[in-house]
């Protein structure tokens, strides 16, 4: 499951879920950047995320490539093992991974298009958590960190199934911060806007356009832009901010 020898290296390990591309894959290069050891993982055979670490430890910082479907308990169990293992307990968790996000008039959305998406936003997150939490009690320092979405509270028709599951990741993510507090354990969301990346490659220039009209600050966010806040909730600094909501969207949450 894992590639690439790492060794002890006294930092804070850090596991990103779905950063093979796109936003974690912004993420875990901020975090190595910060001086953490950092995990990439990506579903079984995807051979993007050894590249991720590869470019991570050729830039001089350390990361592993450890693969496996969140949202399958076995493999979860395994993950997490691997990672203890290879680098130490979890101290820093981005629960970033994602499946395919289809649209469709609600009263097409069946509850199993429902389930899909609660695998990737509150079942994946529920079978971490449960195991890595346990390692940050330990440790007296854990920093989790969802990434959410503007579509929470701002859906476009279409999107029912997907603006669901993220509304009950936001609520997974206030009564973790209310429960894990005195643990030293901090819990948060960054919600991006539109943030191109690889999978937004079909989305005509038109839309984009039109969406980049609507930027109170003139221009597309990029996943570095993400990358910065998960930097700063994933900070020694940030211990006294819990059960917040950092949208990252150049202001468009303000409305015209």
């Amino acid at each position: 499951m894992t590639t690439g020898d790492t060794g002890g290296s006294g930092r804070r390990v850090a596991l990103v879920t779905g950063s093979s591309r796109g936003l974690g894959r912004a993420i875990v290069r901020r975090l190595a950047e910060d001086g953490m050891a950092v995990v990439v993982n990506g579903p079984p055979g995807d051979a993007q995320a050894r590249e991720v670490a590869r470019a991570v430890r050729d830039s001089g910082g350390i990361a592993d490539a450890i693969l496996a479907d969140v949202t399958d308990e076995r493999q979860v169990a395994e993950l997490v093992a691997a990672v203890t293992t290879t680098l130490g307990p979890i101290e820093v968790l981005v629960l970033n991974a994602t499946g395919p996000q289809p649209e469709a008039p609600l009263t097409d959305v069946t509850w199993a298009d429902h389930l899909a998406q609660l695998e990737f936003f509150v079942k994946s997150p529920v079978l971490l958590g449960r195991l890595v939490i346990e390692q940050m009690r330990k440790g007296g320092f854990g920093r989790i960190i969802q990434i959410d979405s503007e579509v929470a509270h701002r859906p476009p028709p279409g999107r029912s199934a997907y603006a669901t599951a993220k509304n009950a990741q936001i609520g997974l993510t206030l009564s973790w911060a209310r429960e894990l507090a005195p643990d030293g354990i901090t819990v948060n969301t960054v919600a991006p806007g539109f943030i191109p990346v690889e999978r937004h490659a079909g989305v005509a220039a038109e839309i984009r356009s039109a969406y980049r009209a609507s930027v109170p600050a003139g221009r597309m966010g990029t996943a570095d832009d993400v990358a910065h806040a998960v930097s700063f909730l994933a900070s020694e600094g940030a211990g006294f901010i819990t059960g917040q909501r950092i949208v990252v969207d150049g202001g468009r949450n303000l409305g015209t």
